[in-house]
């Protein structure tokens, strides 16, 4: 990644720079048309210039003098921009000055990094400075959502509204990320708990019962001695030289995944995976209908719609399908004759869309059609959660159980010799 400085003139009028990182030139364009900045000048950051002004939001310093302390900091969660939101929302209705507002959100605010967002968009609002236009300033902070429905509330008056909408969107999108982690979470763990038990009988209870029967001469069982051959080699070198090939593979994997093309190929794979494919279609369908709807209602464009739910999509294949259909709509096709014909999303909200559509309620269609997606998500979770519990279970008892089976197996052997 390249970083290039971008200088423009700000809404009064005033000079102003900013530094962006893009992989070449006509993608720092777009990405600057993307936060609505119209650049006078844009060029690269020549090695040594340590000018970077603003830097992913910075107020402050250069290339060369980075707070280390700031590299650590916790960008905010959905959960605490839904609350931020939902905060300002009230404020805002309650006739407080959004000056005013901002200030008293930015002391309540216990994330540095938002905290310190929220100080210097006050500082901007405070010099006639549009909200929307000072939030793209802090792109790690409000992300491409937040800001096109601040924009929409402030371009039709409507604020406290537009700030509303965003906070049920976001506490709708929490909680649906809570439902995914929660059948996720837990089979996770206990084959984690799993794995930790195995190891730690094979390397530390086996070999002491094997010390016991070999001085007893008792012969060794196959599946004793298999045991016992493992607990060796998990006790030697070729363990350690094992671990680091699969810490190298893992590494090599999510370096691939950082790519276009490797996220696409695991992504599709994802939708492939028994249940878990069908749960994050489902997911990513009820995500993409629930904001596109929100953003619509808001009078947000809706090719501007289009662009945000792709990049909230969750995965790949369907953000793609997405960007996509955008250019089938740009040039004149039907929203829902787009997306059908990429093939990707359910045909059930399609054909919903498709009547939105025709009957002209497009918003009001794609929202009974996340609640839907959102209460199957919830009835699958549960299900898969109840599947994996006992499945998890036996996957526990069937390891100590073998453990314990493999150690027992010798001693009939012993009580023989004895009588």
């Amino acid at each position: 990644m390249a970083a290039f400085i971008a200088s423009y003139a700000g809404p009064t009028g005033q000079p102003r720079t900013m530094t962006i990182k893009a992989a070449d030139l006509a993608e720092a364009k777009k990405l600057l048309r993307r936060r609505g900045i119209r650049a006078d000048e844009l060029r690269p950051v020549s090695p040594g210039n340590s000018q970077d002004p603003k830097a992913d939001g910075a107020t402050g310093g250069g290339l060369g003098s980075i707070d280390l302390n700031r590299l650590f900091e916790k960008p905010p969660g959905v959960k605490e921009k839904a609350v931020f939101a939902s905060k300002l929302a009230a404020l805002v209705d309650a006739g407080v000055p959004i000056v005013r507002s901002l200030d008293l959100m930015a002391t309540q605010q216990k994330l540095p990094m938002f905290k310190r967002a929220l100080t210097k968009v006050s500082l901007d609002v405070n010099e006639g400075i549009a909200l929307a236009t000072a939030l793209r300033q802090w792109p790690k902070v409000f992300d491409q959502l937040s800001i096109a429905m601040v924009e929409a509330g402030e371009a039709g008056g409507v604020l406290d509204e537009a700030l509303k909408r965003l906070a049920k969107l976001l506490e709708d999108n929490a909680k649906l990320q809570n439902q995914i982690k929660g059948a996720l979470g837990y089979p996770v763990a206990v084959l984690v708990i799993a794995i930790l038990v195995f190891l730690g009988m094979t390397i530390f209870l086996i070999p002491t019962f094997a010390g016991i029967f070999e001085d007893l001469g008792a012969e060794l069982p196959a599946f004793t001695r298999l045991l016992v051959d493992l607990s060796a080699l998990l006790r030697s070198s070729v363990a350690l030289y094992a671990l680091g090939v699969i810490l190298l593979a893992i590494w090599m994997v999510s370096r691939f995944y950082a790519t276009h093309n490797g996220r696409r190929t695991i992504d599709r794979l994802m939708l492939k995976l028994p249940l878990f494919g069908d749960l994050i279609l489902m997911t990513a369908t009820a995500q993409f209908c629930r904001i596109f709807s929100s953003l619509t209602r808001a009078g947000v464009p809706i090719l501007m719609s289009m662009e945000i739910s792709s990049e909230t999509a969750g995965n790949a294949i369907i953000s793609d399908a997405i960007l996509a259909s955008r250019g089938m709509v740009q040039e004149g096709v039907l929203l829902s004759n787009a997306l059908i014909r990429q093939k990707v999303l359910p045909d059930m909200p399609l054909n919903m869309l498709a009547i939105g559509e025709e009957t002209g309620e497009m918003d009001k269609m794609l929202s009974k059609v996340a609640d839907f997606y959102e209460d199957e998500v919830g009835a699958m979770v549960k299900a898969l959660t109840s599947m994996l519990e006992p499945a998890m279970i036996v996957v526990v008892g069937g390891i100590v159980g073998s453990i314990l089976l493999a150690m027992y197996l010798p001693m009939f052997t012993v009580f023989d010799q004895i009588q």
